[in-house]
């Protein structure tokens, strides 16, 4: 199956070691999801439709409601790169 380039690049960045921490709204309903990168930057590429993708792929996952990271099926997902510089 593939991936769209923004999800290739996200999905890339979780392989790295980054995560998705979400932002809920008074309904408890996702109103925001954020890429925070290993070194600690945020990245914008990101939205809830993107998001929304990589969890219905099975791509990413939340364990023991820790931040969202990448999946075994993810990292097939995605195709390998020296680095996303």
């Amino acid at each position: 199956m593939d991936i769209s380039r923004a999800e290739q690049r996200i999905l890339h960045l979780l392989a790295q070691g980054g995560r998705i921490e979400l932002t809920r709204n008074d309904a408890r309903k996702i109103a925001d999801a954020r890429l925070i990168t290993r070194e600690g930057w945020l990245y914008g590429g990101l939205d809830l439709e993107i998001f929304r993708k990589l969890k219905r792929r099975r791509a990413i996952s939340s364990r023991k409601g820790q931040p969202y990271g990448v999946t075994r099926r993810g990292l097939e997902l995605v195709r390998s790169q020296l680095n996303n510089r």
